[in-house]
């Protein structure tokens, strides 16, 4: 049976394919302190998508994904200092954070609510003290000199270059998304979403899904960190503070949670936002600790109202106005046409 693509439909492909096309060729406008924040912006979407999956469909919350994004990066960044290629270190990354995502998966999802919370909040400070201790991980002083990424003797070596590979794990985490939500297990994952007692006596596998969502959501903030790592080329403990965590967090919930394009939209309004504030709280005659202050209040504020006015996202409030619109104009033409085989009142 062929579908017909709705109004809706081709109209919202057609936000996807110019969005895709402008956000790949717009590093080829910006400088390199923009390309700093655009790639940082791209992989803080990636491992949002991560976190929205986690929270949307199993929903367990996690305030330490900060640490699978460390885990990926240390991971990425130890490989390629040991002479191993750094392609095949970014490989490893989002499989050795998806793994150990798997393993302490285990007993973390045993908990719930904000037990949950606080348990994976102390995860991400038991590797943060793990990485500061451990010399051959470069402890607090970190680990500097790290390879550029490329594949043999092509490397990247500019800032558009990393924005690119940024944009191209984004696509691939979206694609990825869409294809877990679509398919026959993301089926369960939406019962789950609904309730977890309905889904489990429908048959859903809850604990296995659970488990393999958190997983996924771990090997997501790895690719991301494999990036970040070859990116900056050092690492330290202080690249993965714990507000990292609450902001992926704020990121998904802003966005839209459990849907595509949310983790883009969301990473893109915070991260502008928070840059923006950072400029005003570095203005000549602000507080040392003004930028510090307002990343916090602005998570807080943010995380509050998209509570309170967008619950379900920016994402999803701006497809039902899509809809909206395009259900008003379909009603429009359908007036207008019948208005056109009215015949018109014949004179005596």
């Amino acid at each position: 049976m062929i579908r017909r693509a709705t109004p809706a439909g081709l109209v919202g492909a057609g936000l996807a394919v110019a969005a895709a096309t402008v956000t790949a060729v717009l590093p080829l406008l910006l400088d390199t302190p923009q390309l700093t924040v655009y790639t940082e912006l791209l992989l803080s979407a990636v491992v949002t998508a991560g976190v929205s999956l986690l929270l949307g469909y199993a929903g367990q919350i996690s305030l330490g994904h900060g640490a699978f994004y460390a885990v990926g990066a240390y991971t990425a960044a130890l490989m390629a200092i040991h002479g191993l290629p750094t392609l095949l270190g970014l490989a490893c990354a989002p499989l050795v954070a998806g793994l150990l995502g798997l393993l302490v998966g285990v007993p973390l999802l045993r908990l719930r609510g904000h037990y949950l919370a606080f348990a994976t909040l102390a995860f991400q400070l038991i590797v943060l003290a793990v990485i500061g201790q451990e010399s051959w991980l470069g402890g607090d002083i970190g680990l500097s000199g790290i390879p550029a990424l490329g594949i043999g003797s092509q490397e990247i070596t500019g800032y558009r270059g990393y924005a690119w590979a940024a944009w191209l794990a984004l696509l691939l985490v979206m694609v990825l998304t869409r294809n877990v939500v679509r398919s026959r297990p993301g089926r369960g994952l939406r019962a789950l979403a609904t309730s977890e007692m309905a889904a489990a006596s429908s048959g859903v596998p809850v604990g296995r899904y659970k488990l393999a969502v958190f997983g996924l959501s771990a090997a997501f903030a790895g690719l991301a960190g494999g990036i970040f790592a070859f990116f900056m080329a050092y690492l330290a403990p202080g690249s993965f503070p714990v507000l990292l965590s609450i902001q992926f967090v704020v990121m998904a919930v802003v966005g839209g949670l459990g849907t595509v394009w949310g983790p883009l939209v969301g990473a893109s309004s915070i991260t502008l936002l928070v840059q923006w504030l950072n400029d005003v709280g570095a203005q000549p005659g602000m507080p040392a600790h003004a930028p510090q202050v307002f990343s916090y209040a602005v998570y807080a504020l943010l995380l509050v109202l998209a509570v309170l006015f967008l619950p379900r996202g920016l994402v999803p409030a701006g497809a039902d106005l899509l809809r909206l619109m395009t259900r008003r104009l379909a009603r429009e033409e359908s007036d207008a046409a019948a208005g056109e085989r009215v015949p018109s009142p014949q004179g005596p």
